[in-house]
Parts: C-alpha cells; sequence; structure tokens
C-alpha cells in the first residue's frame, strides 16, 4: 500500500491506464507542458509524448467533439474539463452525441469516452469554478456517471472507468484532491469492486446517511459526532449515481428504517430526490420516518466568502438526523 493524496492516485491511474492500453489518449486546457491546472497530468507528455497528451485549444465542444471522432476510430480519450462550470458549452455534444451514438448506431459503434470533471464547492474559488451538475447527466440515459470520495477509489474507478466501453462522466471533489489515503498500485484491477457498487463506508443500526464525493468525509464526521449521543449511523457512499445501487442502499434501509441523503448541489430535482423517490417505492414499508435532503441552496453558488453557508456542514446533517429519529431540539422545515 502507498500513500498518497486522490489528485497523486488520479495521476496514478491515468499513467497506468496509458501503460496498459496505448489507444488511451488524454486531451484538455493544459494538460500537457503545465499538467493540469491541478497537476493531476504532470508528467504524462515526458513519458507518453505529444501525440497522447494532447493540449487542445479553449473550446470544450471542440475538445469533446473531437474525442467523439476519436473513439468512432478505436480511441479511448479520456477528456479532462478544466473546471465544472465549463462544461456547458460541450454539453450537447455529451447529450446529444457521447450519450446516444451507441444506441443509435445499434450498437455498432462504441463511445469508450471518459470525461474528468474536476467538480464542486470547497475551495474558495470564482464563479463557475465550484458547480455541481450532477443531476443533469444523471438524467441523461446512455451515461454513467461515477463520483469518488478518496484515493484508492479515484485510482481504481478511473481505471475501470477508461477501460470501459461506455462513456463515463468522472466527478473528482476537487477539495480533496490533497486529502491522503492509501492505494493499493499492485492489486489487479479484475479484483477491484465494480465501480457501479455502492459502498457501507461505516456500519451503523440507527439511521442511514447517503452521500457521495467530498460529502462522505461530512457525513463520516456527522456519524462520529452522532456516535457520542449514543446514535449508530449507517454511511453510505454511493460512488455510482447512475446507475445507483439500490440492492445496497434498500438493505441499508431496511436495517436502519431512516435515511437522510446528502449532496452540496441544489435541492430541486436534485439526485437525493430520485434516491429518496426510489428508496420509498423499494422500502416504503420498513421506513420509520419519512427521509430526508440535506443539500446545496436554490441559488446560484454564491461568492467564496459566503460558501459555508450554502454547503451542507455537519450541524445540518446532525438536525436532519434527530429530525428522522423524532428527537428534539431539531430546526424545522421539510428538508435542511
Amino acid at each position: 500500500m502507498t500513500e498518497m493524496a486522490l489528485g497523486k492516485a488520479l495521476g496514478a491511474g491515468l499513467r497506468q491506464a496509458m501503460r496498459d492500453d496505448d489507444k488511451v489518449v488524454l486531451l484538455g486546457e493544459d494538460i500537457g507542458k503545465l499538467g493540469g491546472v491541478f497537476r493531476i497530468t504532470d508528467g504524462l507528455l515526458d513519458e507518453f509524448g505529444a501525440a497522447r497528451v494532447i493540449d487542445t485549444p479553449l473550446a470544450e465542444s471542440g475538445i469533446v467533439g473531437m474525442a467523439v471522432g476519436l473513439a468512432f476510430r478505436g480511441y479511448r480519450p479520456v477528456v479532462e474539463i478544466q473546471f465544472d462550470g465549463f462544461v456547458y458549452p460541450a454539453f450537447d455534444q455529451i447529450v446529444a452525441q457521447v450519450a446516444k451514438l451507441h444506441y443509435r448506431t445499434q450498437g455498432r459503434a462504441k463511445m469508450p469516452i471518459t470525461i474528468r470533471i474536476p467538480w464542486a464547492g470547497g475551495i474558495g474559488a470564482a464563479e463557475h469554478h465550484s458547480e455541481s451538475p450532477e443531476a443533469y447527466f444523471v438524467h441523461t440515459p446512455g451515461l454513467r456517471v461515477i463520483a469518488v470520495s478518496n484515493p484508492e477509489d479515484a485510482y481504481r474507478s478511473l481505471r475501470q472507468a477508461i477501460a470501459s466501453d461506455d462513456p463515463v462522466i468522472f466527478f473528482e471533489p476537487k477539495r480533496l484532491y490533497h486529502h491522503k489515503g492509501e492505494v493499493d498500485l499492485d492489486a489487479p484491477l479484475a479484483d477491484a469492486s465494480p465501480m457501479g457498487l455502492a459502498r457501507v463506508v461505516r456500519t451503523g443500526t440507527d439511521a442511514t446517511l447517503i452521500s457521495y464525493g467530498a460529502m462522505v468525509s461530512t457525513a463520516l464526521q456527522a456519524a462520529d459526532a452522532a456516535e457520542d449521543e449514543g446514535i449508530s449511523l449507517e454511511v453510505i457512499d454511493l460512488r455510482s449515481l447512475s446507475p445507483v445501487d439500490y440492492d445496497s442502499v434498500a438493505a441499508s434501509v431496511r436495517k436502519t428504517g431512516r435515511v437522510v441523503v446528502a449532496h452540496e448541489a441544489s435541492r430541486e430535482a436534485g439526485v437525493a430526490a430520485e434516491v429518496i423517490a426510489s428508496i420509498t417505492e423499494r422500502c416504503f414499508e420498513y421506513l420509520e420516518s419519512a427521509p430526508l435532503r440535506v443539500t446545496g441552496h436554490d441559488i446560484p453558488y454564491p461568492p467564496a466568502k459566503l460558501e459555508k453557508y450554502h454547503l451542507p456542514d455537519l450541524d445540518r446533517l446532525l438536525d436532519a438526523v434527530d429530525r428522522v429519529l423524532d428527537r428534539p431540539n431539531s430546526l424545522t422545515g421539510a428538508d435542511a
């Protein structure tokens, strides 16, 4: 096992994928000589050359369009969108081409494209640099959507995404790029947990707390704090947002009978709403209270000095836990 930061683990995953398959090529703004804004691709240009690590113009639609053409010719392109808020110019290419061409050609064309998106807030960035657009892509049939929360998962899931014949939107929580954890660089990829499966990060009996990405760390902090009050929380990292591993989610909810879903994207029509609707369909007779959401507010992402009021925090998660457990002294309202 090697201790490394999440960003370094992503770079190691890219490097190994490129060594494993010479059809893997990288495209993005400043990913070559600069090594990417977050230095995820640092050193890859020197090792693999400019034909496989391609510095592109500042044109996201053109970058994804180039990836579509490369996929048609048998390559496995990996696109880096420099920041989450910059993906919107490529939205038409992603939903109209990347997500649909396999279906449109009745399986004759594959789209093994991985679109890496540094994602979400918490770093004090400027406008358009802290978006959470995952619901747009979850709503789009034909795409896998992955959100990682730790270095080991980042390394494994990125390699799995690149090896997959399905197009994958790969969300990387940028505020965790420097967070460290152990990574097994030598374990065979075949032994890794499939990227579509959820992971029970912490077992518990009183309520299920479901999240993904950087919010998993906040959920674990909430579980630690709740334990001090005698409350046992089970924490689930969804990992895959499309498809969702509802078997694992339902197994937990049937055990605890109570559920809170947390993410930092806006509340309206977010991933939490779909997860709660699906839990209600599958587990209605097991629920002891109405499931709750803890999310970002329905506003454009605020200025850096105000983002701490927008992002779900420990207090908001614990308040929702109190409410599903019908404990006193919680805030009022349908959702946190």
